[in-house]
């Protein structure tokens, strides 16, 4: 019988590498939680069309991408690719809009893509949304958290950010047609995938990592030039805020994100560290999704980071990495009586001390391998259980990291007895 694996590109995350995770998440709900920001939770399903008509049906992410099928109904379906979309139906339908709203949300997505380190076709995002606000502060602050978490992860000093101004739509739509009138006259110069993008997608062009794509564009129409008053006015105010409170960036008049919502301001957060995966946190703002998803007109701007990256960024740079889980206590008990009472004592034992963490022996074995047991645990103390200590109604409490000797308490005296050793094995690390 051959033997079942995860779906290429879906991978296990492994208890060795969970702490990351786990430190990742909880530093971030922290920390929006701080900014205002409550947390939403959506669907890894929606309907296909939210994707065509939020995402555009000519990006590479909708053509190429996704993952659709037909339910029992006939209905077209799509597992996530991104988070945005849905926030926005979400918000429209349950009727958040009629004032200003932070949320974020955090969660599988899915892409059908060539699998690769920092790239997978399951993979984690947190995203931030912002509505309500059309005043580029709302644009500063989403850096400004992105920048505080930077610090927060110890990883600020190996992400740099870059930012532009896409404009409004008409500006959009006036460069692209001089892009690619440009284009058109050198198509033969352009490699191949930005060929096919021409007659699709251009301004993905921008973005090519082709050298000598990169190098023809140099002498291209320059978006800048094409930016309404309001967008270049904007853009100076969201630059004037990040410099007043130290924020780094270098302005990138390629960087224009792949997906069609987007207008105004938009940045992404990259690294060095990661090779060709370098972008880990990105977004903009997408002031017409939520009328274009059949809500009332109303500003946004969200951005979305990868945690895999993140994590694989954490780990390259060592940023200080979470401390191993380990026990407090470990329970070694010798008999059935002696279980059956150990069983109840510890827990007592975990309902006067909830932050406790007890691991109680399982399946049997010798006083001395369970003893062997407890010390790999890591635990400050074992609490020893036999037939004459369950008969007695005390337990023995042996030190396992420290120089102290094994005592006898009663039963009822283990938390105070218990938290007296554990408190010094942490004062002594």
């Amino acid at each position: 019988m051959t033997t079942i694996k995860a779906i290429r590109g879906m991978n296990d995350i492994l208890p060795e590498h969970t702490p990351y995770w786990q430190r990742l998440e909880s530093t971030v709900s922290g920390l929006l939680a701080s900014y205002g920001y409550g947390e939403i939770r959506l669907p890894i399903v929606e309907h296909t069309e939210l994707f065509k008509r939020s995402i555009g049906e000519v990006t590479d992410i909708v053509e190429k991408e996704m993952y659709s099928f037909d339910d029992r109904n006939g209905e077209s379906l799509t597992l996530r690719p991104e988070g945005t979309a849905g926030c926005v139906r979400a918000a429209i339908q349950q009727g958040l809009l009629s004032v200003p709203q932070r949320m974020w949300y955090a969660g599988p997505m899915f892409r059908y893509e060539r699998p690769q380190k920092g790239r997978q076709r399951q993979f984690h995002q947190i995203g931030v949304e912002a509505f309500g606000t059309a005043t580029p502060d709302i644009d500063a602050e989403l850096i400004l958290l992105t920048a505080r978490l930077w610090r927060l992860l110890g990883i600020d000093q190996h992400v740099t950010l870059e930012l532009n101004s896409i404009g409004s739509s008409q500006a959009r739509a006036d460069y692209r047609a001089a892009l690619v009138t440009w284009l058109s006259e050198r198509r033969e110069q352009l490699d191949e995938d930005s060929q096919r993008r021409l007659e699709s997608n251009p301004l993905r062009i921008l973005d090519s990592k082709n050298p000598d794509t990169q190098a023809l564009l140099d002498n291209a129409p320059n978006l800048a030039d094409f930016l309404d008053e309001e967008s270049v006015a904007d853009f100076a105010r969201v630059c004037d805020l990040l410099d007043a409170c130290g924020v780094s960036y270098t302005i990138n008049r390629r960087l224009v994100r792949g997906l069609d919502y987007y207008n105004k301001t938009v940045f992404e957060w990259v690294t060095s560290e990661l090779g060709a995966q370098g972008t880990v946190c990105a977004g903009g703002r997408y002031d017409g999704l939520v009328e274009q998803l059949g809500g009332k007109a109303t500003p946004g701007i969200g951005f979305a980071m990868g945690v895999e990256r993140l994590v694989l960024l954490i780990e390259a740079v060592g940023a200080q990495a979470p401390a191993p889980e380990r026990a407090d206590v470990y329970v070694v008990a010798v008999g059935d009586n002696a279980h059956r009472t150990a069983l109840a004592a510890i827990e007592a034992l975990r309902t006067a001390l909830p932050e406790l963490r007890v691991i109680q022996h399982v399946g049997g074995g010798s006083f001395k391998s369970q003893l062997k047991k407890a010390d790999k645990s890591g635990a400050a103390v074992a609490l020893i259980v036999g037939e004459d200590e369950a008969a007695a109604g005390v337990a023995g409490l042996k030190p396992l990291r420290g120089q102290g000797e094994q005592t006898q308490v009663a039963l009822g005296d283990l938390a105070e007895n218990v938290s007296n050793i554990v408190m010094q094995d942490i004062t002594a690390t």
